[in-house]
């Protein structure tokens, strides 16, 4: 009698020589999708037909489109198609020097309300409703401020995971800062302007570097999980997500850190791009936010400074989640608690906008 189970053995094997020599244990997937539009740092894809109420889902900045259909398990593309609504998706696409005059004005101004313009005349509806991660939050927010200030009505509510509006509640940046002072916030901005903003290969070992005990503990996780191909699944979902970080443009970068690191503006809701100038005051349409103790780039208080921001908003709600930056959106904690939330709160939205239109036809 054999001391071992010898289909469980084949089974490591073949993920050893998947994950050593071959494309990965298993292959990559993305959820069907149709391409609305495919120009540079602007496509729009639907997934599914345009039936119910459209959401758009605007990622990050330095952060694959990917984030919205990571796996099966972990798509909120597919958890929105699934429950009734239209979602999209904006992607900017890859970021490199020949993109580094780009700024704040150009997504906020241009790439997302074009992407709502599209969405609405393609679902033939009249509004949005904005869904955004980390740095897309801030994206969405902004938009949303210069909408509510030129009385434009196309976003309906702005739901926004993980993203910080105070940076002086984050860990390191005051004291950054402070180191900073000798030379007036100067000196990051010379190798932001030779290199043309943040490379990619840059922004994928920082982001690694946030959890530096799982990357440091890779090699063990996979000899130990050898057998378990489920496991190492997930793992590689994890891993082809972060091999694929674009980079930050950088105009964008320099605003970035003179508006929301330096001067932490943000934490008082107006900051300024160029000539233009954003209050988030000025957003009119109900918010909902959502942090988490346990996020390493985006801490509980900075997600939560939008109660002090957002006055205009006639609605916030602010929903603790407890997971990890990449976990409050896709995982198994988003999908038992944040996706739920998300659908009670557009719900909710879809029911106060029926019950409007019904005061105005009375």
């Amino acid at each position: 009698m054999p001391f071992f189970d010898t289909d469980t053995v084949s089974e490591g094997a073949r993920n050893l020589w998947a994950l050593t020599f071959g494309d990965g244990v298993s292959p990559q997937r993305r959820t069907e999708h149709t391409v609305l539009v495919d120009d540079p740092h602007r496509t729009l894809r639907r997934y599914g037909d345009p039936a119910g109420p459209p959401v758009l889902l605007v990622p990050p900045i330095a952060a694959p489109a990917t984030c919205y259909d990571l796996s099966d398990e972990f798509s909120l593309v597919e958890h929105f198609r699934e429950t009734g609504r239209t979602p999209y998706v904006v992607d900017f696409g890859e970021i490199g020097y020949a993109d580094r005059g780009m700024g704040f004005e150009d997504f906020i101004l241009d790439i997302i309300p074009e992407a709502i313009e599209r969405v609405l005349a393609d679902a033939g509806a009249e509004r949005v409703d904005l869904v955004a991660w980390s740095l897309g939050g801030t994206l969405s927010l902004l938009t949303a401020a210069v909408a509510g200030k030129r009385g434009d009505s196309s976003i309906r509510s702005v739901t926004a995971i993980a993203t910080p509006l105070d940076y002086d509640a984050l860990f390191g940046y005051k004291q950054l800062r402070g180191l900073m002072r000798p030379t007036a916030g100067k000196a990051p901005l010379i190798p932001l302007r030779l290199l043309g903003g943040i490379p990619a290969p840059v922004v994928q070992i920082a982001y690694r570097s946030t959890s530096l005990r799982r990357e440091l503990r890779k090699p063990l996780f996979i000899l130990q999980n050898l057998r378990n191909t489920d496991t190492l699944r997930r793992m590689e979902v994890i891993n082809r997500f972060q091999r694929t970080f674009p980079g930050y443009p950088g105009k964008l970068t320099e605003q970035m850190w003179e508006q929301f690191i330096y001067r932490n503006r943000l934490r008082t809701g107006e900051v300024t791009f160029g000539e233009l100038g954003v209050d988030l005051a000025d957003i009119c349409v109900p918010v909902q936010l959502f942090g988490s103790h346990r996020d390493a780039l985006c801490s509980w208080p900075a997600a939560r400074h939008g109660f002090d921001v957002l006055t205009g908003a006639p609605r916030i709600e602010f929903e603790t989640v407890e997971s990890s930056h990449l976990g409050l959106l896709a995982g198994p904690d988003a999908v038992v608690h944040t996706w739920p939330v998300i659908d009670a709160f557009l719900n909710s939205v879809e029911g106060e906008t029926a019950a409007d239109l019904a005061k105005i036809d009375a």
